[in-house]
């Protein structure tokens, strides 16, 4: 699907914001209110946008630590891998890639200790070759 500077656009100030007046998306975008509410229904239909959310501040959020965590298997064991990982409710995500990592993880927990008894025991998987874990201090949306 093709999406237009003003698309893009009025996805950047919504991911900004999901709050915002229609009025002021117009405002911001240089169009009509109308043009906008069809853009928003098109982005949706489509399934471009598909809701809208509250972000928490880090402060009042329940996970202290976030992390990003790159795994190396062995190829007969990923499916095992990936079955393990999803089964732990703290890897919120199992991403497949390309290049030197052949997964990604995302980690979600309350504390470092916890974090560390999670790499440990990710470690420890049969299939698992090699990690490395990044810790996120920081994201943008």
């Amino acid at each position: 699907m093709e999406l237009d500077s003003k698309d893009r656009k009025l996805i950047a100030l919504l991911r900004d914001n999901a709050r915002i007046s229609v009025v002021d998306l117009a405002r911001a975008l240089g169009v009509s209110r109308a043009t906008v509410q069809n853009r928003m229904r098109r982005l949706e239909a489509q399934g471009v946008v598909t809701g809208y959310t509250v972000k928490l501040g880090a402060e009042l959020s329940s996970t202290a630590v976030r992390a990003l965590m790159s795994i190396k298997t062995e190829s007969a064991e990923e499916p095992g891998v990936i079955a393990q990982l999803r089964g732990n409710p703290q890897v919120t995500a199992v991403h497949h890639t390309t290049g030197r990592w052949d997964l990604i993880a995302e980690i979600q927990t309350d504390s470092l200790a916890s974090f560390n008894h999670i790499v440990g025991a990710i470690r420890l998987l049969p299939g698992v070759s090699a990690t490395e874990s990044n810790l996120l201090l920081e994201s943008f949306e």
